[in-house]
């Protein structure tokens, strides 16, 4: 534990002890806080203050997700699997990423631009696999989306003799680098669910890596030709980021709590090789529980309104979700070889407001690092977010590490309201930064899984936000193609 923050709970805790003692004075004794602390841990927080503010500031232009005309959506045509059964069907395909440069600009591969995707049968919620897609660049319908099919072979996971990946039930979000020797180098989630399908049974998250070896057959297509250098990557610590442990041992699900440890994100700076991957604070670095209600870094603002946010929050329906509530979008440094060189602090992390913060995504444009997340009202404990409210929040800094500033003030970059069951509903916003360092391109999957029997989970169109500084906005009149990658 902090020594600071330890001596200055104890401190509390002893003299609140004495009041009682005395009489049975609450800690607020005559409007006296007796317990409160400030620790920040030496990084940057989501605070209440700024959260407070979002549901006024998003009424503007300026954060809306464009509206987009649901007769003019497509599914995605080559996205096509097998189910359980063995018969051919239509995919739903949802959150995406490109193959990227190291500086986080889209890569041109032998004249193509790649997306990995994550896919699956529309019937069946736990079918979660990585699909790669392809098109030529500059070539942006639709349409034109070729499939290079699953990634991984079944039995991929067994041959890696890795001793977590044999338990892996599904494959969730990440990122992917062509590397400096033109290699393509995926990270991605190892995802273990439940024992009946070789699962661990309690949702375990693993940070992975592999080399994804294409060939370029005769007529310009693309397929994967195989896979090597499989491996696991990052698991937990437990004390800077929670683990899965940790997570069974306070009650598993049946706590309410959410374990989180996935959508791995390369960036490189410097010539070093970094991981910025959504997460949960472990017990040195923030954890979840009842103290948090203590820490004023977590309510920012003054102590007036720290005083009078913790009384309404203790007091709030809200309460225990806010007690789980420690999301973090954490950081690791990679040797050469892409295993683990060091576990690195948090560069933000969102106690007391919400235990969800996705797909970490960072870059750096005219000399300032962006960072972006995505979020979900319904996991908030934030008065007037509601559950239908979608984000995507952003930061700047001068640092790849930080510390941090929101943008927009309050870290507001984009908000949606729709009802999830609409056509047009999107979700897993992702910022593609331009080679012309102008406008961003943001992308993101369109329709949920499974809601229509014609309509499937597919690529969004995409559209173009500003960014000058500390302050974004969604371009007007800026929509482009569905999957659309970049801009002329």
């Amino acid at each position: 534990m902090n020594i600071k923050k330890f001596v200055k709970q104890a401190a509390a805790v002893t003299f609140a002890t004495a009041l009682l003692a005395g009489g049975g004075t609450s800690a607020f004794a005559h409007g006296k806080d007796t317990t409160s602390y400030k620790e920040d841990y030496g990084f940057t927080h989501i605070t209440r203050f700024d959260m407070l503010k979002i549901p006024k500031q998003q009424q503007s232009e300026q954060f809306k997700v464009p509206a987009f005309d649901a007769s003019t959506i497509k599914n995605i045509a080559s996205a096509k699997g097998y189910d359980k059964s063995g018969n051919l069907i239509d995919l739903d395909v949802w959150d995406s990423w490109p193959l990227q440069n190291a500086d986080g600009t889209v890569a041109n591969y032998n004249g193509n631009e790649l997306v990995f995707a994550l896919a699956g049968d529309p019937n069946d919620s736990n079918d979660a696999s990585i699909y790669l897609f392809y098109h030529r660049a500059g070539d942006n319908s639709i349409d034109s989306w070729k499939s290079a099919g699953r990634v991984f072979k079944n039995s991929d996971k067994f041959n890696s003799g890795d001793p977590i990946l044999k338990y892996q039930t599904q494959e969730w979000s990440g990122s992917a680098t062509l590397t400096s020797d033109g290699k393509v180098r995926l990270f991605y989630t190892d995802f273990s669910g439940a024992p009946w399908d070789g699962g661990t049974g309690y949702g375990k998250q693993t940070i992975t890596t592999a080399q994804i070896n294409l060939s370029v057959l005769y007529d310009q297509t693309l397929k994967v030709s195989g896979v090597e250098d499989y491996k696991s990557i990052f698991d937990g610590d437990g004390t800077t980021y929670q683990n899965i442990q940790q997570f069974i041992d306070e009650g598993a699900y049946a706590s309410g709590d959410n374990s989180t440890l996935r959508d791995p994100h390369y960036i490189e700076d410097n010539g070093h090789k970094y991981l910025v991957f959504e997460a949960n604070t472990g017990t040195e670095t923030g954890y979840q529980g009842e103290d948090a209600f203590n820490n004023r870094e977590f309510y920012g603002g003054n102590k007036k309104f720290f005083e009078k946010d913790r009384e309404k929050l203790l007091q709030s329906p809200q309460k225990p979700l806010a007690t789980l509530a420690n999301g973090a979008l954490g950081m690791i440094e990679l040797n050469d070889d892409y295993t683990l060189k060091k576990v690195m602090k948090p560069v933000i992390a969102s106690n007391l407001v919400t235990d969800e913060i996705e797909r970490a995504n960072v870059f750096k444009m005219n000399g300032k690092w962006y960072l972006f997340t995505d979020s979900r009202g319904s996991k908030m404990t934030i008065d007037g977010i509601t559950a239908k409210d979608i984000y995507m929040l952003g930061f700047v800094s001068e640092s790849l590490t930080g510390p941090y500033k929101p943008l927009n003030h309050t870290g507001l970059v984009l908000q949606l309201d729709l009802d999830p069951a609409d056509v047009t509903f999107t979700y897993s916003h992702f910022a593609v930064p331009q080679a012309n360092g102008k406008n961003v391109v943001i992308t993101s999957y369109i329709t949920n899984r499974g809601f229509y029997p014609e309509h499937r989970s597919s690529f969004a169109p995409s559209f173009l936000m500003s960014i000058k500084c500390n302050k974004t906005s969604v371009v007007k009149d800026s929509i482009l193609e569905q999957g659309q990658l970049t801009i002329n």
